[in-house]
């Protein structure tokens, strides 16, 4: 069933990108000849990796996935004027290390999400992650060793929009 419902979803998505202005014409149906092909070979080849949750017809999943996405670029921006501080201060007060933290996440789309996110925010690097949850990231100014507060400091802003989106 799940193959069913990816083939679907992608030919669906290729006719709305390719869906013509006018009235469709020959030519239309070789450009869905070629969605067709596609949607089948990525279906063939990604069948078996996705999994249709029954979680993602919440609608408040997409609430908070669109709030999130402010969230996050504010931290990005905020994150950006802080790295490029630290770079043109003729002192350079930098002080990088890596740091554990730990999460409280359990599911790998949601790890996968968290990391991405430490990692796109400028200042920190996801380095490694372990089965238990304990990530390892590189942080430009290492304000702390506490790993309670280091990950308090690096996954507080991330990690409950997160737990709401993906578990």
């Amino acid at each position: 069933m799940n193959r069913v419902a990816l083939l679907i979803l992608l030919v669906g998505f290729w006719v709305m990108l390719t869906w013509p202005s006018g009235a469709p014409g020959p030519a239309y149906l070789q450009d869905l000849g070629v969605g067709v092909v596609a949607a089948l070979l990525v279906t063939w080849i990604m069948g078996e990796e996705t999994v249709f949750d029954s979680r993602w017809l919440n609608p408040m999943r997409y609430v908070w996935g669109f709030a999130y996405l402010f969230v996050l670029a504010a931290y990005i921006v905020k994150a950006n004027i802080e790295v490029a501080y630290r770079v043109l201060h003729p002192a350079m007060p930098i002080r990088p290390g890596i740091v554990k933290v730990k999460t409280s996440l359990q599911s790998p789309s949601a790890r996968t999400a968290l990391c991405n996110s430490i990692t796109l925010t400028p200042g920190t690097l996801t380095v490694d992650i372990h089965d238990d949850g304990v990530i390892l990231v590189h942080w430009i100014y290492v304000r702390t060793l506490d790993e309670d507060e280091a990950t308090r400091q690096i996954l507080g802003r991330f990690e409950w929009f997160i737990e709401r989106i993906f578990e």
